[in-house]
């Protein structure tokens, strides 16, 4: 049985000050709790350490991520966020092969894989994307294409645990364009991703992977998603920048 995950992917929003506030309207709002659910947020490198701070000083019914890493541990690698940093801040999950990371900073499947082999040995569960552009869902390629992606992200990779490794389906096309995936679209490419999973790791592990849709996920379509078999949560964005709406996804997914 797969825990449902809802995780918030702020991108490059909220100041320090700001996140903080964000973290805590999201602690008021889910002061009930989450149930079974995963309940994730990953907020600018910069935030993470006052969102740390809330989750422990609130007990908060979510963890923290981050939204990128370096698979070195150390170095002459200006800019950029080690896993040890990750794990030493409380990060436990981290968003890695994001579709703005792969087109504005030109990262590879290759990047991707170095990233969640290094997350994986501190402890980090990689929240790993992958999805198609616009031109290749037109031209009946998309699930080939991200099947290929998969197979390239999971190469080599080692864990016993399957709740350790999450793959988010975001079509590129559907994130913050106003398009929407159907359920239906969502759940084809998500059960090719999951039969991919079976040929890689085997039928146990591969049932006990979670996949998350990604791309203009919000309180009104969340629920056809989740009712796919293939859809175990949602990656969020727009909607995860307001506590009310992102808890409302939640709430949600516990139904």
């Amino acid at each position: 049985m797969r825990n449902r995950m809802i995780a918030g992917n702020w991108k490059m929003n909220k100041t320090f000050s700001e996140g903080v506030e964000l973290a805590l309207g999201l602690v008021e709002e889910l002061a009930d709790g989450t149930g079974s659910v995963d309940v994730v947020v990953c907020p600018p490198a910069i935030d993470l350490k006052g969102v740390a701070e809330v989750i422990e000083q609130s007990s908060a019914p979510f963890a923290l991520g981050g939204q990128n890493v370096y698979w070195e541990e150390s170095g002459a690698y200006t800019g950029e966020t080690a896993p040890g940093m990750l794990e030493a801040v409380g990060a436990a999950y981290c968003i890695i092969g994001h579709s703005e990371r792969r087109s504005y900073f030109g990262e590879t499947d290759e990047d991707v894989n170095k990233k969640a082999k290094a997350l994986l040995a501190h402890g980090i569960v990689p929240i790993s994307c992958c999805g198609e552009s616009l031109e290749i869902r037109q031209a009946g390629e998309h699930v080939a294409f991200v099947v290929d992606q998969v197979r390239k992200d999971t190469e080599g990779l080692e864990f016993d645990d399957p709740a350790r490794y999450v793959i988010a389906y975001e079509p590129i096309w559907a994130i913050g364009t106003g398009m929407n995936a159907t359920a239906d679209d969502a759940q084809e490419i998500c059960g090719a991703i999951r039969a991919t999973l079976v040929e890689v790791f085997g039928e146990e592990k591969a049932a006990g992977i979670r996949i998350l849709y990604g791309g203009s996920a919000k309180p009104e379509n969340v629920g056809g998603y989740l009712s796919m078999p293939d859809v175990d949560g949602a990656l969020v964005g727009g909607a995860s920048l307001k506590a009310d709406s992102f808890a409302a996804m939640v709430k949600s997914a516990m139904a």
